[in-house]
């Protein structure tokens, strides 16, 4: 599948410097001006770089930067974060979870409590949500977002006949409490993000 249209929107989204609402504002303005296809690529894209970064390495950094705990929401949202940080940023992760520390977002929220993050708090739910909003607003589809899922799911196995999508985040599980296999692992997010007093 090609990514690159894809990766060049996040790109210009994140020059423009906005968080939050004003965020999502300006990243489905700009879909609405694509095509009912472009906006129904952008879902796919998305979906398929998410499969990319679904590992229990990954699941573990996250872990570790909320503390030690981190459901099954709250990776998903924390993995469309990851996107909103850029193609070198994200691709980098993907392939050495540890790398996360070098991201300027990253250092930022390392040196702030936690109930401190506010709007930096790591994670995109609504990434999810603004493609199929845009399609909606284009075609003016009113069946619950049915045509725009089928069209997606179209063009993902369309891209992988032989390749289903993953049910389990690849590679071993582990356990960021074990703060020595942490140390080990990662070990730059294991110093800026400490695990809470009494975890473990």
């Amino acid at each position: 599948m090609d990514t690159d249209p894809f990766w060049t929107l996040i790109a210009e989204c994140r020059r423009q410097g906005l968080r939050g609402d004003k965020r999502d504002a300006w990243l489905r303005d700009a879909l609405t001006r694509l095509p009912p296809d472009g906006i129904v690529h952008f879902q796919a894209c998305l979906e398929h770089v998410t499969d990319q970064a679904f590992s229990w390495n990954l699941w573990a950094a996250a872990d570790r930067v909320f503390g030690g705990w981190c459901s099954d929401d709250t990776f998903c949202y924390f993995q469309r974060w990851m996107i909103g940080l850029g193609r070198p940023v994200f691709e980098s992760v993907v392939h050495d979870p540890d790398a996360l520390a070098y991201a300027p977002e990253v250092l930022r929220l390392s040196g702030l409590p936690r109930a401190a993050w506010g709007e930096d708090w790591p994670e995109w739910e609504s990434l999810s949500y603004l493609a199929p909003e845009a399609f909606e607003t284009v075609t003016g589809a009113t069946d619950d977002g049915d045509s725009f899922h089928a069209a997606t799911t179209v063009l993902l196995d369309s891209d992988r006949p032989y390749r289903l999508r993953p049910t389990a985040p690849s590679g071993s599980r582990w356990s960021v409490l074990d703060e020595p296999e942490a140390a080990r692992r990662l070990p730059r997010l294991s110093v800026m993000f400490p695990l809470p007093e009494g975890t473990g």
